[in-house]
């Protein structure tokens, strides 16, 4: 069994450092590389950089949560949750359609299955 998760790509479970502005204030968040391809995947279908994503993702989390312990964590979870949402056919594979016009019910749904 671990043969299937060790042959994968060194690069990505390498680590980097990024430093993003959210609200103008700098901040560095680490994720392994294999989260930041995920991240660009997902900024790129709904016309976002990066750092543009990032910022809406943690207005919307502080929107709904109030506050942010680990904005790190929350993005590998999301990175997660989008590939597992496109296992499911919750989020479709064609990249042409953007995550912001599914039913964020969908999400919940399949959330709820697991």
């Amino acid at each position: 069994m671990c043969q299937v998760f060790i042959s994968a790509d060194p690069q990505l479970w390498a680590h980097r450092s990024r430093s993003i502005r959210l609200h103008g204030v700098a901040t560095s968040i680490r994720l392994e590389n294999l989260f930041w391809q995920v991240l660009a995947e997902i900024a790129t279908r709904d016309g976002f950089t990066v750092p543009q994503l990032c910022t809406r993702l943690y207005d919307e989390l502080v929107a709904e949560r109030g506050a942010v312990d680990n904005f790190s964590s929350f993005l590998r979870v999301c990175c997660t949750r989008y590939l597992a949402l496109q296992l499911s056919g919750e989020i479709p594979q064609d990249m042409r359609v953007p995550i912001r016009s599914l039913s964020p019910q969908a999400g919940v749904r399949a959330a709820l299955r697991h």
